[in-house]
């Protein structure tokens, strides 16, 4: 099983260019079994553009998942910040191995899923 996370363009450009170790979230999927995230870049792309496997998930207060991250976040620190302003704690799935497809795929037509708003589970064909 995989999840699709819907990442904005810039950041999951910043994913398969190396420059973006962590992806930041306010929450996190429960099923641990979880090795690989499929990458939805949201609008105004709307494709899944590749795929990466999970070295770990960190969950920290939020002053210490940055002081961890900060070096590899791909994000500034006011960003960061600002997207977890109204949380106490942050989860940084860290990114082992990238795989960005030759050609985009349908998160549609390919995976027979909609764009999630926070993640979805997919399980292979």
């Amino acid at each position: 099983m995989k999840v699709v996370l819907s990442i904005k363009p810039e950041f999951a450009n910043k994913i398969f260019d190396g420059t973006k170790k962590f992806e930041f979230r306010k929450a996190i999927f429960k099923n641990d079994k979880i090795k690989t995230v499929i990458v939805y870049s949201s609008s105004p792309v709307q494709q899944v553009i590749g795929e990466f496997e999970i070295e770990q998930i960190i969950n920290h207060d939020i002053d210490t998942l940055w002081g961890l991250t900060q070096d590899k976040s791909g994000i500034t620190e006011e960003y960061f910040y600002k997207y977890f302003a109204d949380r106490l704690q942050g989860f940084a799935i860290q990114i082992k191995k990238v795989k960005k497809y030759k050609t985009p795929k349908c998160l549609r037509a390919d995976f027979n899923l909609f764009p999630p708003q926070s993640f979805a589970y997919y399980l292979q064909p």
